[in-house]
């Protein structure tokens, strides 16, 4: 057109076309996966933590957009720490108009000693002089313990002649229904000594 508004399109013979692109990138994300964690208490049982958490940078791209073809897990009987490791690898983004940058977090199962009290005390025992050796190598357990599981202690003293004496726990370990040592699983052990006595035999003397 003319500078009055007139077309004058057939005043020019060499008009040529060249096309654009019109282009439209993927729009970055980042999703980042979170391991669940859990603690527990030690009881013998075996223990799990499962799944993860999400959380996406922007909010039009959904959990349904990608996909986690790998394990989310961790398991464990004895006290320690077990990590749940996600699989960066397993993951795959479903949406081609997204740039996706994925990081993962692991989470972590947590199981705890028994902190309760367990008393193993010696047992205490008296006697009348005899001329023998007075020894108990007994005890009793106070406090809880899993179902199964048992206190195995050394009980160690003796006294022959009047007096007293300790009854001392010389050695001792917790076993489970198998009878696989699990001291360690325990952080709050006391022992009790007991006492060993031996009183005056009574004896009557009569001078005539």
């Amino acid at each position: 057109v003319d500078a009055d508004g007139n077309e004058v399109t057939d005043q020019f013979t060499n008009v040529k076309t060249v096309n654009g692109t019109l282009t439209v990138t993927p729009r970055p994300v980042t999703v980042t996966l979170t391991g669940n964690s859990g603690e527990f208490v030690y009881d013998g049982e075996e223990k799990t933590v499962t799944g993860y958490t999400t959380e996406i940078s922007e909010p039009d791209y959904t959990a349904d957009n990608f996909t986690y073809s790998g394990t989310a897990e961790a398991k464990g009987t004895e006290v320690g720490k077990y990590d749940l490791v996600l699989d960066q690898s397993a993951l795959t983004n479903n949406n081609p108009n997204y740039e996706v940058t994925f990081v993962v977090n692991p989470g972590q199962l947590e199981i705890t000693p028994i902190t309760d009290e367990i008393k193993i005390i010696a047992n205490s025992k008296e006697q009348v002089y005899n001329g023998e050796v007075l020894s108990d190598d007994g005890y009793k357990v106070e406090g809880r313990l899993p179902e199964g599981y048992e206190v195995v202690a050394g009980v160690e003293g003796s006294q022959t002649d009047v007096g007293s004496t300790e009854n001392k726990v010389t050695s001792y370990k917790i076993v489970d229904a198998d009878g696989n040592e699990v001291t360690d699983q325990f952080t709050n052990v006391k022992t009790v000594d007991g006492t060993l006595t031996v009183t005056p035999k009574p004896v009557t003397v009569t001078l005539t």
